[in-house]
């Protein structure tokens, strides 16, 4: 070989920048793909076990449990010390209190998938609906408090019957609790989504001590006007605050993102038809379609009954108004509303 082409290759070129030998280069584009996988390895990751990785979601928890002395967890804004078993609204103390726990298949398709979504039900609620179909749980108390670190046990316990994800039902009142029993179960290999399964009652301040911590979000858009929330649900300004929840829930998450039949992250949005169109279905589709998305995956939900306060009626025109089941046109016509403002994900 010439020595000239010897010198080009062994000690580089005219510029005075040193060659690669083949086995640097292909060193070099390991590295490079370690990286890149690495990476994408991140990205898919629950964004809690990035927040407990830097220490930030054991910070989060602890900002949130200080709000529990004077509490405004939620809407309602009771301003009771919780820490010191004071109760409010929800009559929820310091500990969370949970009813029940286990894979649930009667949730979204793409929640459930094959092995179920780990739904892990809590005990009280922000709200007083009077047609509760849970009623028992979110109203009459049952359910045993117990330490975050039962709570975090019980996530584990989930995941290793396979769930594809963590589903906090009624999660409003408990938000601390969650964020504490979530940084101590991620330290113990809690590696599959959470989904925040509320009634949209929800406050934006404490939303965003769960940016980064949720990775689906799951509200209500219950109803159209306040003045039936508030005969309904005991919910005041519910329309307001169900909006800006829902705009702030979008924002950290955005659309629902399905990988293999199974949602990673995102919103589903839950509507209630209730009869007589009392939910008023044509305002809330509106919203959601010009405020939050048109891609939005909305679930148009016919399962009412009357249930709890809702059976006895009598008790106003609105209730007595409640005590049947929602009629195949009245289904109709929130699905209607919904294909009207451009919505299809979610409904037939």
């Amino acid at each position: 070989m010439p020595a000239t082409l010897r010198a080009v290759g062994q000690e580089g070129s005219g510029t005075g920048h040193p060659r690669l030998g083949a086995a640097k280069v292909n060193l070099l584009l390991l590295r490079v793909h370690r990286g890149i996988m690495a990476e994408a390895e991140d990205i898919q990751l629950p964004g809690y076990l990035r927040l407990s990785r830097s220490g930030e979601l054991e910070e989060r928890a602890r900002r949130a449990h200080e709000v529990l002395r004077d509490c405004v967890v939620c809407p309602q804004e009771c301003h009771v010390n919780r820490i010191e078993d004071e109760v409010g609204f929800c009559r929820t103390g310091p500990l969370p209190e949970v009813s029940s726990y286990s894979p649930h298949f009667g949730e979204e398709p793409p929640l459930v998938g094959r092995c179920g979504s780990g739904t892990i039900f809590f005990s009280g609620c922000n709200m007083r609906c009077e047609f509760c179909q849970n009623f028992e749980v979110s109203q009459c108390g049952a359910g045993t408090a117990i330490p975050c670190e039962d709570l975090a046990g019980i996530m584990l316990r989930l995941q290793e019957r396979r769930c594809h994800n963590i589903n906090f039902v009624s999660p409003s009142h408990v938000v601390p609790q969650i964020l504490r029993a979530t940084a101590l179960a991620a330290l113990q290999g809690l590696n599959i989504p959470l989904v925040y399964n509320s009634g949209g009652y929800d406050s934006v301040e404490t939303l965003r001590l769960l940016d980064g911590v949720i990775d689906i979000y799951m509200p209500d858009a219950k109803y159209g006007r306040d003045d039936v929330a508030w005969e309904l649900s005991h919910a005041a300004n519910y329309v307001e605050q169900m909006q800006a929840a829902l705009r702030e829930m979008h924002r950290q998450v955005g659309d629902l993102a399905v990988r293999d039949g199974i949602a990673v992250r995102g919103m589903i949005i839950r509507h209630l038809v209730l009869p007589g169109n009392m939910a008023n279905s044509e305002i809330v589709m509106k919203f959601i379609a010009d405020e939050i998305s048109r891609d939005s995956y909305v679930n148009v939900m016919a399962q009412y009954h009357p249930a709890w306060r809702a059976v006895e009626g009598g008790r106003s025109p609105v209730l007595a108004a409640l005590q049947r089941p929602v009629t195949a046109r009245e289904y109709g016509y929130a699905i209607h509303c919904a294909k009207e403002n451009g919505l299809s994900r979610g409904f037939p």
